[in-house]
């Protein structure tokens, strides 16, 4: 019984070791599975706060590639495939790459022909690691339609392999017509100011040589007045006097006429006139200039017609037309006339039948100091006087000729209703 009882006993405490080196088990393995998940917890926060950092990052990018209007891509140096992520270049461009991925040729015959060997062979070099950036700009054309736009694209080598050969290619891409079209702009900005200053240049020295030759014609005839006695010998130096002194203020009143014209210190001064006699009072002045066997005619479809414009510019250009066929027809007709109008415009005309220009010259003889014919006299000002003041009507001088075959130019204007400026007549 007693064996029994202290067996019991011993059982007891025993059990009581166990239980206790349980719980002490149980305490450790507690504090080691706390310790253990605040580590993951832990972790698990870094982790949250960098996924939302990507996510941050990956919105700021989306953001910054939008508001630069972007495409990113990369290509895959083996296959030579294109896989766009983003596109955002917008601006009507209607070729969207496929997403799953393109062909690099294929990409390539998108390009303008005058790009595509050139842009091809970049990412051939980088993709073979020849180079390692890419730059280059491009026309792109638009499918469907003859029209192209401005592509900039940047590349570099992302990845290599343990060989230094590339194994992946990252780019962006983005539409650059806005940039093109404002260096266009600067071109043209920079070549008018150097064509102004070299105008300006030339304009100087052909107005000293075109007023040197008058003013010295005037200079040593008057030196002569002194010795003459003879009466007759004395008129006609004064003559060749006076000839060379409406010479030079011909040229002058060119001068100031289209300075003025062409700076906008003169304005339109409407009026109302009759046409025909104001046309009539040009051929009159010009009469007594033509050449002998010349003859000079009038072409009117109409014997009045009363128009509003700027009437002493419209007289100018026709008085240059006028002296210029007089000058350049030796035999034959000159005709002065006008249409009938059309549309509120008028269009003027003087036919010659002198001789005539070469059609490659058709544009160069409005050019200020331009002479088809050196031996001819005159400051080359004409002209280019009579086109300024068209243009400044709203108007146009062309010709039509052919050489040896007479010419013909037309002043064609625009003209209001003779009562859209009431007060302001001036019939003739």
């Amino acid at each position: 019984m007693t064996n029994l009882l202290l067996f019991s006993y011993q059982d007891t405490q025993f059990t009581n070791v166990l239980l206790w080196i349980a719980l002490l088990l149980s305490l450790v393995i507690s504090i080691v599975l706390v310790f253990y998940q605040r580590k993951k917890g832990r972790e698990l926060s870094y982790d949250l706060s960098l996924l939302d950092q990507v996510k941050k990052n990956n919105i700021e990018s989306e953001f910054v590639l939008k508001a630069m209007r972007l495409s990113t891509w990369h290509i895959d140096p083996k296959t030579f495939v294109v896989t766009f992520d983003n596109d955002f270049r917008g601006q009507g461009n209607e070729w969207r790459p496929e997403e799953v991925g393109s062909d690099v040729q294929g990409s390539a015959n998108m390009l303008d022909e005058r790009d595509a060997a050139r842009v091809g062979k970049a990412i051939e070099d980088v993709c073979q690691g020849r180079t390692d950036m890419y730059h280059e700009e491009y026309r792109v054309k638009i499918a469907g339609t003859n029209t192209t736009y401005w592509e900039e694209s940047f590349a570099t080598v992302a990845e290599r392999d343990i060989d230094g050969n590339p194994v992946s290619i990252i780019g962006t891409s983005m539409r650059i017509d806005e940039r093109k079209a404002m260096e266009a702009a600067l071109i043209e900005a920079k070549y008018k100011a150097e064509e102004s200053d070299r105008l300006k240049t030339a304009f100087l020295a052909n107005m000293s040589h075109e007023i040197r030759t008058p003013l010295n014609a005037i200079v040593g005839f008057t030196s002569l007045l002194p010795d003459l006695q003879n009466a007759e010998e004395r008129q006609s130096i004064l003559d060749l006097i006076q000839e060379n002194t409406q010479k030079l203020l011909r040229i002058v009143d060119d001068v100031v006429s289209i300075s003025k014209v062409e700076a906008g210190k003169e304005e339109l001064m409407l009026t109302t006139f009759d046409l025909p006699i104001m046309l009539k009072a040009v051929v009159d002045q010009y009469m007594p200039q033509l050449n002998k066997g010349v003859t000079m005619t009038t072409s009117f479809p109409q014997s009045s017609l009363s128009i509003t414009s700027d009437r002493n510019r419209m007289q100018e250009t026709m008085r240059h037309l006028v002296s210029n066929a007089v000058k350049f027809t030796d035999r034959g007709e000159v005709t002065v006339g006008f249409d009938t109008p059309v549309k509120g415009r008028i269009k003027l005309w003087v036919r010659d039948t002198g001789k005539g220009i070469a059609p490659e010259y058709h544009e160069r003889i409005f050019e200020r100091f331009f002479k088809v014919d050196e031996f001819i006299p005159g400051a080359g000002l004409g002209l280019t006087t009579c086109r300024t003041m068209a243009y400044s009507m709203g108007g146009n001088v062309k010709v039509d000729s052919q050489l040896g075959q007479g010419a013909t130019f037309t002043f064609e204007v625009p003209f209001a209703d003779v009562d859209a400026i009431p007060g302001k007549s001036e019939y003739e």
